[in-house]
């Protein structure tokens, strides 16, 4: 079993060496391969459809419907959980506050990538669920995941994303414009203007990013990507989480985030 009191054990199938450091520096993204068993995917896959239906509970967690509309502006307010239980939720934040999913966030590969690109403090911008329900979606226009534009004082490094489902062009996988993120911040405000996308996301500098089940993929934060709508019969799940430097506050506020790696790291509760 690799699953005990709500903690997953990631298989060993890689580590993050010289060469995976290189080709990401080189790409802006690195498949880190299939890291959890069918079990743990299947665990996780539960988890968040309870949460979902409003079976597991956590007070102030964001959740927020798709819109009618498929327009992006169109886009509704998001909810408090317990408000609706359904299963075509768009995105669902603050999973840290669940054991198993905090448990998968705060493993050895990731604590590796981590230090690699941020130090010992490490904080988390969002832990997210993203859902692109079956016959919905909306499509999401290009961006990059900027700090400034998320009201951050500095900008995340890097986000470990994991498909849930099958991620195929049919259900609006993520496409991607390898290299893009050496471009630095092209709008502080996340979305790529017209001119840019034609300079920089062309159909042959992009590709859709498919990916297996329990597949992890490791992202650079100015990484140009967008995603579509799913036009299949089964819903398209994902879990993303950006890490930064435990330093980062909010610019209104100076509210600072969940500490996943550290001195104040938050501890996994059975």
């Amino acid at each position: 079993m690799l699953i005990t009191n709500n903690e997953i054990t990631i298989m060993p199938v890689t580590t993050f060496g010289s060469k995976e450091q290189a080709q990401f520096a080189h790409d802006g993204y690195l498949r880190l391969g299939r890291i959890i068993s069918t079990e743990c995917l299947q665990a996780l896959c539960d988890r968040i459809d309870a949460i979902m239906l409003g079976e597991i509970c956590y007070e102030g967690m964001r959740m927020q419907l798709d819109t009618t509309t498929a327009n992006y502006q169109d886009m509704p307010a998001a909810l408090t959980a317990g408000q609706s239980a359904t299963l075509s939720y768009r995105r669902i934040d603050d999973l840290e506050r669940d054991s198993l999913f905090l448990n998968y966030m705060q493993q050895p590969l990731f604590r590796e990538i981590t230090r690699t690109f941020i130090g010992t403090e490490v904080s988390i911008f969002r832990a997210m669920f993203m859902n692109k329900p079956a016959e919905q979606g909306t499509p999401l226009p290009w961006h990059q995941d900027v700090g400034i534009g998320w009201g951050l004082d500095s900008n995340p490094k890097v986000t470990i994303w994991t498909a849930l489902d099958p991620a195929t062009v049919a259900n609006g996988c993520m496409q991607i414009a390898p290299g893009s993120h050496k471009l630095g911040v092209l709008n502080e405000g996340h979305y790529t203007s017209e001119a840019d996308q034609a300079r920089y996301a062309t159909e042959t500098d992009c590709f859709y990013l498919k990916a297996e089940p329990g597949e992890a993929i490791l992202l650079h934060n100015f990484l140009l990507h967008r995603s579509g709508v799913n036009g299949t019969g089964l819903p398209r799940r994902a879990f993303s989480t950006a890490y930064m430097d435990a330093a980062t506050r909010t610019v209104k506020t100076g509210e600072t985030f969940p500490v996943i790696f550290g001195e104040q790291a938050l501890a996994v509760t059975s």
